[in-house]
């Protein structure tokens, strides 16, 4: 621990009790949490696999995954479990599944999935996707609280929280048939599990003898639930967080859980990393002065021996297309007359319609830039549609692609006809796809659906025959012009503009095809198409993790965690930041967390 501070060698090697590490940016949060993995392991011997180290993202998960394997060089680490919060979750409902009333090989639906879903329940209504998406959200905030759909219509104030509750109790019912669950479930679903299961508490208890949490003022009640039932009394616990740096209340992120740990746990050691290693002097004086307007549970002020650095530059514009054109001209500036590389400069802002003026002017001038958080063309709901027919056609056991597409365009078969279908589907253990075709459904259903189903069935395998014996790219442009997906994407787009932007991109998702058809893939068939797909997929994802020598643009929630020698910080004015409803609501204290996450991005100069 030579190369650790006071503090940090202090928290490493705490081991009493329960622990609160209170991190300000840039303090070395990381190198603690993972100092304290290999000092479990290498010092006080405990089995990797009883250890278990949480954060929010897949990114943050693997970093610490990659300096704990180089501190442990020649130790053995097997079993030891470094991953984010849902995809332990997951883990645990694996492992659990009979008790959680699922059955192996559940299927996961994401958030286009969950809204695909709502849309369907809602179907008598004509739904709008604003409807949907406040449904969504409302149902995703009550299984954040551990609240059932009974207890939120128990609760429900007026006929919309109400309606709320009645598509959230018709939401789980669809998804216990289909054998899903949703990313809220991933959470809360365990938390139940653990609350109303003693062997299995116990057999999790047993399992995990050390839990360390990175982030945790973004925690939400239920990820606070799963931490404390997980932990129990023995309080073999480091969490590592920063309430100055909570930015997601929107999303269900509880800060005040910093504050309840001393609630739950009497013993708590608290240890403040003050020291900045990232930011100069100015910088962190900035940040604090901001920052100290907030009220506070644990007082913390951060300092560096860096210097003071050079000062920030506050710049006053006409308007946004001045100060897009100001802060171009600067990047150049520091480009040519002092050999800068594009990758040192961020560009942050509030919201991701602020980015157009400069993405804009980055491109009139060849400036290469890279915008963190843009949408993936895959991602897209019209991308995702005809990969899930692609996906189907390749594999027709694949039940998550059938149930995307088999009412997508509407074909009037609807949640209780695919609850029969899955029960059938289930008893017989067989793919869903397959059970269509069977006699046996026929006792299940009435005619009318049974004939529905069939005729989708005809349908599938006529292109899956298709598939075989002709161009794949012919079997696709036919699929899409069978069921008419462009009056499709017309109807359910909420303008004419929208509707012409989704059917481009099908037409791009075509060239592609055609492309690795005639040229890198002549002669495949249209499952080996797909997987090469899938593959681009991932590819993409990949390229946002990495900007290489580009400038960085991103809004200061995606900026979280990450560092630049310069950072440009626009749109510093009222009703942008701070945001006009934070302003109209009179709460704009985690404006200024945001304002101040975005002031400690910048390593040596700060432009406002």
């Amino acid at each position: 621990m030579n190369d650790l501070n006071p503090r940090q060698a202090e928290a490493t090697a705490y081991l009493d009790g329960p622990l609160l590490v209170l991190a300000g940016a840039g303090s070395g949060k990381t190198r603690v949490i993972t100092r304290k993995i290999a000092h479990l392991i290498n010092t006080v011997g405990m089995a990797p696999h009883h250890i278990t180290a949480v954060t929010f993202t897949n990114k943050a998960a693997q970093e610490m995954k990659a300096r704990v394997g180089e501190l442990l060089q020649g130790s053995n680490s097997r079993g030891l479990g470094i991953s984010t919060f849902h995809t332990l979750g997951l883990t645990l409902l694996k492992r659990e599944h009979k008790a959680a009333g699922l059955r192996p090989g559940f299927t996961i639906l994401d958030t286009q999935d969950s809204e695909h879903l709502i849309r369907e329940i809602l179907l008598k209504d004509e739904p709008d996707n604003e409807a949907i998406r406040q449904a969504r959200w409302q149902i995703s905030q009550w299984k954040n609280d551990l609240l059932t759909p009974e207890a939120a219509m128990s609760r429900a104030e007026n006929d919309l929280a109400l309606r709320h509750g009645q598509i959230y109790a018709a939401y789980q019912r669809t998804l216990g048939a289909y054998n899903a669950v949703d990313f809220d479930d991933l959470i809360q679903l365990p938390v139940r599990l653990l609350q109303e299961n003693a062997d299995i508490l116990e057999r999790w208890r047993h399992r995990i003898h050390y839990l360390l949490v990175d982030e945790y003022q973004d925690t939400n009640s239920s990820q606070y639930e799963l931490v404390r039932l997980l932990v129990g009394p023995r309080g073999a616990l480091t969490v590592v967080g920063d309430d100055d740096q909570s930015i997601y209340a929107w999303r269900g992120a509880r800060p005040e859980n910093l504050a309840r740990l001393k609630e739950d746990f009497p013993r708590l050691r608290v240890v403040k990393l003050e020291q900045n290693y990232r930011s100069t002097g100015r910088i962190l004086k900035a940040a604090n002065r901001l920052i100290a307007n907030n009220p506070h549970v644990f007082e913390k002020s951060l300092w560096c021996d860096l210097g003071p650095g050079e000062e920030i530059r506050v710049f006053r514009c006409r308007d946004e297309e001045n100060e897009a054109e100001r802060v171009v001209s600067e990047i150049i500036h520091q480009k040519v007359m002092h050999r800068r590389d594009y990758g040192d400069c961020a560009i942050l802002y509030r919201g991701n319609h602020q980015s157009r003026i400069f993405e804009k002017l980055l491109r009139l001038h060849n400036v290469p830039y890279f915008i963190s958080g843009g949408s993936s063309f895959f991602s897209r709901t019209e991308i995702k549609d005809i990969m899930a027919y692609l996906r189907l056609l390749a594999n027709p056991q694949d039940d998550a692609a059938f149930l995307r597409v088999v009412n997508t365009p509407r074909r009037q078969i609807g949640p209780g006809t695919l609850e029969q279908l899955s029960s059938y589907a289930s008893d017989r253990g067989i793919p869903l796809f397959d059970a269509i075709d069977e006699m046996g459904l026929a006792e299940r259903l009435k005619p009318a659906a049974v004939s529905r189903l069939r005729e989708f069935s005809q349908w599938i395998r006529h292109l899956l025959r298709l598939a075989h014996e002709d161009n794949p790219v012919s079997t696709v442009r036919e699929l899409l012009g069978d069921m008419n997906y462009e009056a499709w994407l017309y109807q359910t787009s909420p303008n004419d503009k929208a509707a012409e932007r989704r059917t481009e991109n099908v037409a791009e998702l075509l060239d592609w095809l055609q492309r690795l058809h005639e040229d890198e893939m002549r002669g495949e068939s249209l499952a080996e198409m797909i997987s090469h797909l899938a593959l681009m997929d991932i590819l993409e994802r990949q390229d946002e993790d990495s900007a290489d020598n580009r400038v960085s643009l991103m809004t200061l929630h995606a900026a979280k965690g990450l560092e630049f020698p310069y950072v440009f910080l626009v749109g510093m004015e009222e009703e942008l930041l701070p945001h006009r409803v934070s302003i109209e609501e009179d709460n704009i204290e985690e404006e200024r967390r945001l304002a101040y996450v975005g002031i400690t991005r910048a390593r040596k100069v700060l432009h406002i």
